[in-house]
């Protein structure tokens, strides 16, 4: 089902840009890992499934009751815990949406931030930027860990640990640019926010 697997990557990459909108060099990188991490995903899911046929014989010699060429094998975490009903509706398939709903908001609420705190020429600190310092980067390894969570891949489970770093270095990069620009106020800032992880107190910044 190759044109639904170009349909639902090019739906989710353009809903993904829409939240995103990216601007800077930096930003295409990020927005690039996670169009190949959800082109690698749909390729598997409604193309050619390379996992399930790899792992097939392993699979079935330990859950024969469970069709593996089937479409609905690829769930597979609702496959191999017992879930035999309808896989989009078990317990891994709701988890994973709330993770894939949770990154597109914070997506969305982060870039509504940045994109006034660039046009003022001002550092981003209000919004998810006064919890964390990163949520644009947090928001995109939700999404992907969501995508896992409902349908993984070989290829995508060696992908999510190197996108992960990728994105924590882009982040340290970008950390670096806004001491550069912004000085003592971004070393306040970063000195009371957490990059990724929120605190228990939203600090009160003053860029």
């Amino acid at each position: 089902m190759w044109t639904l697997a170009v349909l639902n990557a090019g739906l989710f990459i353009f809903f993904a840009y829409t939240f995103y909108t990216p601007a800077t060099r930096r930003d295409w990188r990020s927005f690039g890992m996670y169009s190949a991490f959800i082109v690698a995903l749909f390729a598997e899911m409604y193309g050619f499934p390379l996992s399930l046929y790899f792992l097939s014989g392993w699979l079935t010699s330990r859950f024969p009751e469970v069709n593996w060429l089937s479409h609905d094998a690829g769930h597979v975490f609702e496959m191999i815990f017992g879930w035999r009903a309808n896989p989009h509706f078990g317990p891994f398939h709701v988890l994973s949406m709330v993770f894939i709903v949770w990154g597109f908001w914070l997506l969305s609420s982060a870039w509504a931030v940045l994109y006034r705190a660039q046009r003022l020429g001002q550092m981003a600190a209000t919004g998810p930027y006064a919890r964390i310092r990163h949520p644009q980067y947090v928001a995109f390894v939700l999404i992907m860990f969501g995508f896992l969570l409902q349908w993984p891949t070989l290829i995508t489970l060696a992908m999510f640990p190197i996108l992960v770093i990728a994105y924590w270095r882009l982040s340290k990069a970008e950390e670096r640019d806004s001491l550069a620009r912004f000085g003592e106020s971004y070393a306040r800032y970063q000195a009371v926010t957490p990059a990724f992880i929120p605190g228990r107190r939203r600090p009160a910044v003053t860029a």
